[in-house]
């Protein structure tokens, strides 16, 4: 896919990417490196992480300002892990300009039969791990920098996300998350956004569910991760440079149309 950016646009900037061994994370990543940032990435699977990492340094070899590769095994989910990946990733490439909270996970279940267990297991991880993150960065490089951007993924959780509870839960969370910190760290000069991507190619998710997803969007296709890349770009580029605050969706209007949730009709 092209993309309309400037090369060299985030060169001498670093651009950390949770998540960034696979999918929107990969392709968030790759698109940095190819516009100068250096990176830093981090996933619970070293199998991921080494040969994103390689990847990742091919595509340096070639773009402007010599970008550097960091990558090393990360539980968002563990605060003393997450600030010992950031005071690594912050020692080895000497700055933090851009953070991009991508990692999470969750699994479809009706709500009557999510376990106490399942419940925490996500929340824990997309809500608390994305502030453990956030608030680690910002402590560490962002505020004393008095600059920096931050851009969470989230979903769409405009019409609640029946099926998944307890990441729609946590993802309104970061939304909220969002908008808190937007209004209380623009005195640092900290930008914070989110992404909330409608049905994406590459989720892990069954086929007959990413059929459905396609079937229930306007746009009559999945999005790409290489789209939700772009956006995340966006919002951390000087385009965005009056953007805070906010959730940008895409989902090819996959929030304004279509049934959601098959509801059982038992003749009431």
């Amino acid at each position: 896919m092209e993309h309309i950016f400037a090369p060299g646009l985030f060169a001498g900037q670093v651009a950390l990417v949770t998540g960034g061994g696979t999918g929107i994370g990969l392709a968030t990543a790759q698109l940095f490196v190819k516009l100068g940032a250096s990176v830093a990435i981090g996933s619970r699977k070293l199998e991921h992480l080494e040969p994103a990492a390689e990847k990742l340094r091919q595509l340096a070899e070639g773009a402007t300002g010599a970008p550097k590769v960091f990558y090393e095994p990360l539980d968002i989910r563990e605060p003393d892990v997450v600030d010992r990946f950031v005071e690594h990733a912050h020692a080895a490439l000497g700055r933090l300009d851009i953070l991009v909270n991508n990692a999470g996970g969750q699994f479809p279940t009706p709500a009557e039969l999510l376990s106490p267990r399942g419940w925490d297991a996500v929340v824990r991880n997309n809500l608390s791990g994305t502030f453990y993150m956030t608030s680690a960065v910002a402590r560490r490089a962002m505020i004393p920098q008095r600059r920096g951007r931050i851009v969470s993924i989230t979903a769409d959780v405009d019409r609640g996300f029946p099926g998944m509870v307890h990441t729609g839960a946590a993802r309104a969370g970061v939304e909220n998350l969002t908008k808190t910190l937007a209004i209380e760290w623009a005195q640092h000069g900290i930008q914070v956004t989110a992404i909330a991507p409608g049905v994406i190619s590459s989720a892990p998710y069954p086929p007959e569910l990413l059929a459905l997803g396609r079937a229930r969007t306007p746009a009559k296709r999945l999005g790409t991760a290489e789209e939700v890349a772009q956006a995340v770009l966006y919002l951390a580029s000087p385009a965005a440079s009056f953007i805070t605050g906010t959730t940008l969706h895409i989902d090819g209007g996959g929030r304004l149309w279509g049934e959601t949730w098959s509801i059982p009709d038992h003749g009431r």
